[in-house]
């Protein structure tokens, strides 16, 4: 293996390794209490090699939001040109939830730390709308300009809207957050066909 493709193997451990401690660590003792020398303990790196690679704890969001979007993609079916634009972003979000559901914890965890400090909450923004934009590219709805803009703003309010219900939602299939996707996604069916858009 070529030096540089090792350095790129270690760069992508300590990056995986840093997002999984902190996952960890939200789970069992609350993402807002927690250091960055902790998650750097916990994933057996060392604070300067972290450092490398994560600016703030922010910066580790971001991460796990962009592990989130490739393990989502990853796990879309190609080659499907006979469905619905609507069933289509049904499945690329329930996939979507489907890769939450394996990090739970920590996921849930964070997003309730999103109450007592909003300002996580208006930092992860942009990076939750360039998700959506990706979820919409994937299943070929365009991003692009005024329509664009408004699609992406829709459907990261529906996917916020139907997080909520993911977060009450343990049960196996994932039933009840099925249901919420499902109305929701129709209401803005019914409004994306009044608009044009």
């Amino acid at each position: 293996m070529s030096e540089d493709k090792t350095k790129r193997h270690k760069v992508d451990d300590i990056k995986a390794a840093g997002v999984e401690a902190a996952l960890k660590l939200a789970a069992t003792q609350g993402w807002g209490g927690i250091t960055l020398y902790d998650i750097a303990q916990e994933a057996g790196v060392a604070l300067s090699d972290l450092y490398l690679h994560f600016e703030d704890k922010f910066d580790i969001l971001a991460a796990l939001g962009r592990k989130i979007d490739r393990e989502t993609l990853a796990r879309m079916s190609s080659g499907d040109t006979d469905i619905s634009p609507r069933d289509a972003l049904f499945d690329v979000f329930m996939d979507r939830f489907e890769v939450l559901n394996e990090c739970r914890d920590g996921v849930c965890a964070i997003l309730h730390s999103f109450k007592g400090d909003p300002k996580q909450a208006v930092i992860s923004m942009p990076h939750l709308c360039r998700s959506i934009s990706w979820m919409l590219e994937a299943v070929q709805l365009s991003t692009s300009g005024v329509r664009g803009a408004i699609r992406v703003s829709a459907m990261t309010g529906l996917y916020l809207k139907v997080l909520r219900v993911w977060m009450r939602d343990e049960s196996a299939d994932l039933g009840q957050t099925m249901a919420a996707l499902d109305k929701e996604l129709s209401r803005a069916e019914k409004f994306a066909k009044s608009f044009g858009l």
